[in-house]
């Protein structure tokens, strides 16, 4: 028995859209963090938004504190948990593979570029781009992304237009609540969290990309060896 294809997560109508906005993403990520490398406080364009969002009082506090406890480690690993037994559950073992790897890279890249640019916050915490913001981007374009796919041929994916403007509704609405969050609860500068989001935006479609090339080229050494095991007639 042959192989396959299994659902792509990255479908052929996004590719050349999300190839595109991540590239545009990454270079917000290194221009950002060319500017503010080794900051310890605001910019201008912070201490501008800032003045409209940050020291949110009842009741908006205590939303933000409510979406913060989403990318925290309990609610972060929750809420990926009960994602990848959905995925589990529809069979759908891919999907599964991308919603981990694509968030963990995400949030990695975050912690790595912390160190790496060296702004800080509250005199000495590393704070871009917000792993946050990035955590909460990160499974919003998956889940939309894989929305997004087909089911077969009587129910084909959404076109390259609709699909891309979902994935990006759905990475923009997640980012700029997780964002809001950071800045109100004063964890983030507002650039901090916009690092976040660009960096989610640049390694997500990348990485579905390499989940759906790494498991097509294991299906066909799996194909290859299937036929070279069949009996001579």
């Amino acid at each position: 028995m042959t192989g396959r294809p299994a659902p792509v997560v990255l479908p052929p109508a996004l590719r050349v859209g999300l190839g595109s906005i991540a590239a545009l993403a990454a270079l917000v990520v290194v221009l950002l963090g060319i500017r503010y490398g080794d900051a310890g406080g605001p910019g201008r364009a912070d201490a501008w938004i800032l003045t409209a969002v940050d020291g949110a009082g009842p009741p908006w506090r205590y939303v933000a504190l409510a979406t913060d406890s989403l990318g925290e480690p309990v609610g972060a690993a929750t809420l990926v948990a009960a994602l990848v037994a959905s995925c589990l559950l529809l069979r759908r073992p891919r999907a599964a593979v991308f919603l981990v790897v694509g968030v963990g890279i995400s949030v990695g890249a975050t912690t790595l570029l912390k160190h790496l640019v060296g702004r800080t916050i509250h005199g000495g915490y590393l704070s871009y781009p917000s792993g946050h913001t990035a955590f909460a981007t990160a499974l919003a374009l998956v889940v939309a992304m894989l929305a997004t796919r087909g089911r077969g041929r009587d129910r084909p994916g959404l076109g390259r237009t609709a699909g891309t403007l979902l994935v990006l509704a759905a990475a923009l609405i997640a980012g700029a609540a997780m964002g809001w969050a950071q800045v109100a609860l004063g964890a983030h500068y507002p650039t901090d969290a916009l690092g976040g989001w660009c960096t989610a935006l640049a390694v997500v479609p990348a990485t579905a990309w390499a989940v759906d090339r790494v498991a097509e080229v294991a299906r066909r050494k799996r194909n290859r060896r299937h036929v070279t095991s069949l009996p001579e007639t």
